[in-house]
């Protein structure tokens, strides 16, 4: 049995690997802001490149860039509804992200010695913030991601358009 690998699948294939990435960077204790996050990224340039080379030199390829855009548009979608389900339920999983960034977020607070906020009011935008935080988090996985995806796809489009075979 043959599998046909459609953008899509290429799209799951994609985000497991970017998904075993960010899984490796946090159970090996790296930091999460080392250079290995941009790796995820260039897994992610590289699927939709797949998806549209792959398209290329397909028959099935018309020459066009609404033909190849269309193709990345398949994979990078699919990576992204994953990630940003890959992003909710690991910070489902893992509460003490909010608890340690509300902390920090207190801290810069004070450190701005806020003069027109009493404690109260300090402890009620920290309040805020905590239970803002996973929407925060999805709302940027899901425009990071989509801005990505979409830079990368018409970038790649086009140049694989003008490209002679």
């Amino acid at each position: 049995m043959h599998i046909k690998l459609v953008p899509a699948l290429k799209g799951v294939i994609t985000a497991v690997i970017m998904i075993a990435i960010a899984l490796g960077v946090y159970y090996t204790d790296l930091p999460a802001d080392s250079m290995i996050q941009y790796f995820i990224y260039a897994v992610y340039a590289l699927g939709i490149l797949w998806a549209l080379i792959t398209h290329r030199r397909s028959a099935a390829f018309t020459g066009k860039f609404g033909d190849l855009f269309n193709q990345g548009f398949r994979c990078f979608i699919v990576v992204m509804i994953m990630m940003v389900a890959f992003t909710f339920v690991f910070s489902k999983m893992h509460p003490e992200f909010a608890e340690e960034s509300a902390k920090s977020y207190k801290e810069a607070l004070l450190k701005e010695k806020v003069k027109d906020k009493t404690p109260t009011e300090i402890d009620e935008d920290v309040r805020r913030y905590k239970s803002r935080y996973n929407t925060v988090l999805i709302y940027g996985a899901i425009f990071g991601y989509l801005i990505i995806g979409a830079g990368v796809t018409a970038a790649a489009s086009a140049a694989l358009t003008r490209r002679r075979n």
